[in-house]
């Protein structure tokens, strides 16, 4: 739209200040520097959330889509537990303002963002692995 190229800094900044994953009335906005594509030249711009939720609008279906795949081959045991309780998100996607409202909106089930998100992961990890005798069945368990 905009024939604008940023760095992996800049859009990563955009995210975090003004992304969205559905479109809002009370938009943000937000002043970016790149290099316009048809000139070679510095250039500033000034886009909205809504820009950016249109933007990144495909990425976020393409992750509603594995979900919905996964739920279809989840068994009928654990997808009622899971429609009774919901799914939580994790990892810095989950930090995006709106998506657990749109995953549950597409889905049909309830979502809920982790608590540190960025980090849970990474932290249920490291005590699995402070633990592994006691985890050690649970991972090696046969299919």
């Amino acid at each position: 739209k905009y024939n604008l190229a940023i760095g992996e800094q800049t859009a990563e900044e955009i995210k975090i200040k003004i992304g969205i994953a559905l479109p809002e009335k009370d938009q943000k906005y937000l002043e970016i520097r790149g290099r316009d594509l048809l000139l070679g030249l510095p250039k500033t711009i000034k886009i909205s959330s809504n820009e950016v939720c249109e933007a990144i609008s495909d990425r976020l279906q393409e992750i509603i889509q594995a979900i919905k795949l996964v739920l279809k081959d989840t068994p009928p045991e654990l997808s009622a537990d899971i429609m009774d309780k919901g799914m939580v998100i994790s990892g810095g996607g989950a930090l995006l303002r709106g998506i657990d409202e749109l995953i549950a909106k597409t889905t049909g089930v309830p979502c809920f963002i982790a608590e540190d998100a960025l980090l849970c992961v990474a932290k249920g990890t490291g005590a699995v692995l402070e633990n592994l005798d006691v985890y050690k069945k649970s991972l090696m368990a046969k299919k």
